[in-house]
């Protein structure tokens, strides 16, 4: 039995596309990534370039990548990821990095991949989610890109903040006080940064409150803390735009977002919004996502099934006319 269930998880696990280790050098450092190209016969492909969220992700985000790259694969792309500086053994700090450095970051590896013979440099989109949602209208204004998929992307650093805060306050159903103190804390973070506070003021100023907070992320969010999406947006007029939204997203505002890109982008008509009512901000089910067991053994038995119904294909199906703009849910 225990052969068998290592059978299934290997089975499961194991995609219809090609994977291999690449070096793309930038700024003299290397990123290390993976690029999983079709299994079609074809020597020409297309390309989608990951762009990650937040935190110390690997070029795979624990594999949790691999079902969307085959569905890339299945639609004719070929996808690009990379370790973050400082993970998995790459050089570097991810936390030194403004969302200016990431998108220099991209472009680099766009421009590497436009040099292979079996890349076609004519339809190289990204795709990025969540933090993802400030580096792709820069990177878009550095070097041409075909299309642009949005995962769960944030308009204003500072709203999000806020937004996620009340949300999971609501969610604890937590008391009037905690929540008093709770946005009084927020506040007193605001101002520490809008002053361009040290890391050594801001844990004088919370003591007991500073939760973890450690140098190099408290001067990763004082870089980025001010990034709003609004005006680079324009970069992505004219291109077509897959913006992806949950149903269940506690760490972004959807109506705020998705209002926004409407504002910016629908003019050119190139803008495709699709609403997953199941979703987290992950793109997970609801139902597997709040709880632990239900994600291990899912990732493990049926990593496919993780997703909101018809994510993987309302993406595969978009990659097969990327020029087309729809208001579809």
């Amino acid at each position: 039995m225990a052969a068998s269930l290592v059978g299934v998880v290997l089975w499961q696990n194991s995609y219809n596309m090609d994977e291999q280790r690449v070096s793309i050098r930038h700024g003299g450092h290397t990123l290390n990534g993976v690029l999983a190209t079709p299994k079609d016969g074809r020597k020409h492909h297309g390309l989608i370039v990951y762009v990650h969220g937040d935190g110390p992700i690997d070029a795979t985000s624990d594999d949790f990548y691999k079902p969307m790259w085959e569905a890339n694969a299945k639609a004719g792309y070929a996808s690009l990821s990379w370790d973050k500086p400082g993970v998995a053994g790459a050089s570097g700090n991810w936390l030194d990095q403004s969302m200016d450095d990431r998108a220099n970051e991209a472009a680099a590896a766009i421009a590497w991949a436009r040099a292979r013979p079996d890349i076609d440099g004519d339809r190289i989109g990204l795709w990025g989610a969540s933090q993802a949602g400030w580096v792709l209208p820069k990177v878009a204004a550095k070097t041409p890109v075909r299309f642009v998929i949005a995962v769960s992307p944030a308009i204003n650093w500072l709203q999000q903040g806020r937004y996620n805060l009340l949300a999971e306050l609501r969610a604890d159903d937590a008391s009037a006080a905690r929540t008093k103190a709770a946005i009084a804390k927020s506040d007193t973070t605001r101002r520490l940064l809008k002053r361009h506070a040290t890391f050594e003021e801001y844990v004088t100023a919370m003591g007991d409150e500073a939760d973890g907070m450690t140098a190099d992320r408290w001067n990763f969010i004082s870089k980025n803390y001010t990034a709003d999406a609004t005006q680079d947006l324009r970069a992505l007029r004219g291109i077509p735009v897959l913006l992806t939204l949950a149903g269940h997203d506690m760490n972004v505002d959807t109506a705020d977002t998705e209002r926004t890109y409407r504002k910016v982008l629908d003019a050119g008509g190139a803008l495709t919004v699709k609403r997953y009512p199941d979703a987290t901000h992950s793109m997970l089910k609801q139902s597997i996502e709040q709880s632990d067991l239900k994600t291990t053994f899912t990732a493990l038995f049926s990593p496919r099934s993780l997703f909101a119904n018809g994510f993987l294909e309302g993406q595969r199906q978009f990659l097969k006319n990327p020029g087309r703009g729809s208001n579809g849910t």
